[in-house]
């Protein structure tokens, strides 16, 4: 006598739409505002508006500075749209092309100006082997990852992707913990610093840019190893 057993049902797994991301819509306007206030000072290619100081014995300094801000804005937008899941999912060919630009537009060039103005930074020593430190890990992590993709090591790529991307971000970070530094430190300059505001000023410099790279560091490495959610058990 043949027994007959209901097929069990298939679970039904949801993709979230794009609009359910909750971190992706934030994300891009911080990158937007970031873009707003940094970028429009160096298109004008003007060097008295630049917020960097130039570095004496080096007068080509402001053009590299230009060059990494300008290439490192492509790098910052097609980051965005790179770990967007709606769009690497139902634009494959897109996401491959904003790839390419992240690669080669944005983070290599940038990245190799980062290192010529990072060994030169007005912000002393300290602050010197952080951005040339930096900078070799942003680009060493974006080749990375460009190679796991063309030898289709799509997991390596995705890890390599995510610690190329959090150091992109990492300058905004820089950013915010900048005037914070200069406020709590400020009154600090009889005392700490014995009346010097260049050693203040180092101070500041060499915390933010160490404060970011912390931070992507981190939070790239939190990123790695979240666990997914569980998928609800089926009923039987």
């Amino acid at each position: 006598m043949a027994v007959r057993t209901a097929a069990r049902p298939v679970p039904q797994t949801t993709r979230k739409s794009w609009w359910r991301r909750p971190w992706i819509g934030p994300l891009a306007l911080l990158v937007l505002a970031f873009l707003s206030f940094s970028l429009p000072p160096y298109l004008a290619l003007d060097p008295a508006q630049s917020r960097v100081p130039q570095p004496d014995g080096f007068p080509a300094h402001y053009w590299f500075l230009v060059g990494h801000v300008v290439f490192g804005s492509i790098a910052m937008g097609g980051a965005v749209l790179q770990i967007w899941p709606w769009l690497r999912r139902t634009h494959p060919v897109i996401h491959r092309n904003v790839g390419r630009a992240y690669v080669f537009a944005g983070v290599l060039p940038s990245g190799l100006m980062a290192l010529t103005i990072g060994s030169q930074s007005p912000f002393g020593p300290v602050t010197r082997v952080s951005d040339v430190l930096g900078a070799v890990l942003w680009i060493g992590c974006t080749i990375a990852g460009w190679r796991a993709v063309r030898e289709r090591r799509f997991g390596d790529h995705r890890k390599w992707m995510i610690r190329s991307v959090t150091l992109t971000f990492s300058i905004i970070v820089n950013r915010v913990i900048s005037p914070i530094a200069m406020i709590i430190l400020e009154p600090q300059i009889p005392t700490t610093f014995g009346g010097s505001t260049l050693a203040y000023s180092q101070s500041v410099g060499a915390i933010s840019a160490w404060g970011g790279l912390a931070f992507a560091v981190i939070v790239s490495q939190l990123i790695l190893e979240r666990r997914p959610a569980k998928k609800p058990a089926s009923v039987r």
